[in-house]
């Protein structure tokens, strides 16, 4: 049986920082504290906003996350090519639209299969694996291994918001199915 490992996501503590515009409370610590709490991952997004985790987080963080760091970010040229300086075990290629809150849905790989499977050998050839944040959704999975990500993580939004017991079964058997392909395909 796999043993159940916990990815914990930075990124608030990051905007509270930013918001009170000081130095706390500090990402940093949030990833140490987790880490000894006995997180097995530690997330921080980097936004092209830079609205929470700034570009010298992922530098310390690189130097000091004990487990496994994983960088969230858009697929664009600068920010593979800061991947490249801070070197992270992994990273997780996510959408990113102006004025959202959070990530709202998961990539389009079908639209950006070109680009993606560009991008995705480009980090690969620099040792770093390369995951995709895709929506529940069989055709994304497979999209996802044409691309030859090593990796998925399922957008469980439309799980979380879903109202009523049908609705919440009809969104977790999407969860379900999209898992299942991913097994399947390696």
């Amino acid at each position: 049986m796999a043993r159940a490992e916990l990815g914990l996501n930075i990124d608030y503590v990051g905007t509270l920082r930013q918001g009170r515009r000081t130095r706390y409370p500090d990402p940093i610590a949030a990833a140490g504290v987790a880490e000894r709490a006995g997180a097995s991952q530690i997330k921080a997004h980097l936004r092209e906003d830079r609205r929470h985790i700034q570009d010298k987080d992922l530098l310390v963080l690189r130097d000091t996350v004990q487990t496994t760091l994983n960088m969230q970010m858009a697929a664009t040229q600068e920010n593979q090519k800061f991947a490249f300086e801070v070197k992270p075990h992994i990273v997780t290629l996510v959408p990113e639209r102006a004025g959202e809150l959070t990530t709202e849905s998961g990539l389009d790989i079908g639209h950006h299969r070109e680009h993606l499977k560009k991008y995705i050998g480009g980090l690969r050839e620099a040792d770093i694996l390369v995951s995709l944040f895709v929506d529940p959704d069989v055709d994304q999975i497979r999209g996802a291994h044409k691309v030859e990500t090593m990796s998925v993580e399922i957008n469980t939004a439309r799980y979380a918001d879903a109202r009523g017991d049908i609705a919440r079964r009809a969104e977790l058997q999407k969860i379900v199915d999209a898992t299942r392909a991913a097994n399947k395909l390696g």
